[in-house]
């Protein structure tokens, strides 16, 4: 759990509190207890204090609501999510798949400000029913304009923001390519950061009683957005495959051995193929290792080769009808140096291996 705290599990998913969650939470706090006052002029400076880190926590609570919203829907669509984040000023559900269709991401995109709009109106319905002043109704207020808030700037049309996601889901639509789709969201980002900017300095130049707050949170956010923006375009640049690349093209012819075959043997058996060992009753041991069997073999030639071979687990197993994207995809996201790539009704047809795949797509990306 390097991500942070760990809180509590969705369905499987933990949900972590980041360490830089608490600094963010802290800003908030500092920035806005000089507000409390214009609301409640009689609230002293502890109730200033102790209201400013309710809404800072309020804020948070927002933001895990609106990140739990898409990690549901993510995974009633069947994709899985590796963990849920809140940190600074903000959160992330880290789906570990992408979506194959723009209806699902746009269905995810919009799952986590659907959940926010739907509190903001709780709120604001709340406040119809409270007397006006005091500290709770500055808290059903706080709780409205954070889920407001969280709700309006998620739909900006931008990247990483889930505005930007439904941004690329339309664009994806439209054109049939996920690429050009995060490219524009990508440019979306760039201009809401920019946005976020001239907001901030705005409020300066007019001596807005909430510049300062203003100013913290727009330069925080807009660090974000390009951070985020950058990091999308770098990952899609990696799925991507480039013109001409077919990952037909890649796979290395694959050979059968017995299990038991000496280590030696398979080696200079291999020559350059991929080696499934298969043991007496048919079941398949596993990839030969190319480093590891070299190194047996260079202690003990004649050891079976099994006690080199790389285990073969559901995800290191492709089908040779993938498209090049998805092979990329799961490529990089699979721990394992080598894949084997079956047909259609499961038998072998070939060994794809990481440097190979690596190599070309970065030969076609020059």
């Amino acid at each position: 759990m390097d991500g942070g705290l760990l809180l509590f599990r969705v369905s499987g998913v933990p949900v972590l509190l980041a360490p830089s969650w608490w600094i963010g939470s802290l800003v908030v706090t500092v920035l806005y207890a000089p507000l409390v006052g214009r609301f409640l002029p009689g609230a002293t400076d502890l109730h200033s204090w102790v209201l400013a880190a309710t809404f800072a926590v309020l804020l948070g609570l927002s933001v895990l609501a609106h990140e739990l919203g898409h990690c549901v829907v993510a995974l009633r669509l069947g994709l899985p999510v590796r963990r849920l984040r809140l940190f600074l000023l903000g959160g992330i559900s880290e789906i570990a798949r992408t979506p194959k269709r723009p209806g699902h991401e746009g269905m995810v995109a919009a799952a986590g400000p659907a959940v926010s709009a739907l509190l903001a109106a709780f709120g604001g319905a709340l406040l119809l029913l409270v007397p006006l002043h005091g500290a709770f109704w500055l808290l059903v207020l706080e709780f409205t304009v954070a889920n407001a808030a969280v709700t309006v700037f998620n739909m900006l049309p931008g990247l990483p923001l889930d505005g930007g996601r439904l941004l690329r889901a339309g664009v994806w639509a439209l054109t049939g390519t996920r690429s050009k789709g995060t490219r524009t969201a990508v440019v979306g980002g760039g201009a809401v950061a920019v946005l976020l900017l001239v907001w901030a300095l705005w409020g300066l130049a007019a001596g807005s009683p909430d510049r300062w707050l203003r100013l913290g949170v727009c330069v925080l956010t807009a660090w974000f957005v390009v951070m985020g923006a950058s990091g999308e375009l770098a990952s899609e640049q990696r799925r991507e495959v480039p013109a001409g690349l077919r990952i037909r093209d890649l796979v290395r012819p694959v050979l059968q051995l017995p299990a038991e075959s000496p280590v030696a043997d398979a080696l200079s058996a291999s020559a350059g193929r991929g080696v499934v060992l298969v043991r007496a009753d048919g079941v398949a041991a596993g990839l030969l290792d190319q480093v590891a069997a070299e190194r047996l073999a260079s202690v003990s030639p004649l050891a079976p080769a099994e006690q080199a071979a790389e285990e073969i687990r559901p995800e290191t197993v492709l089908l040779d009808s993938e498209s090049g994207e998805d092979v990329m995809e799961r490529v990089r996201e699979t721990a394992a140096w080598q894949f084997l790539v079956v047909d259609d009704e499961g038998r072998p047809a070939g060994v794809l291996r990481r440097d190979d795949l690596g190599s070309a797509a970065r030969h076609g990306f020059e």
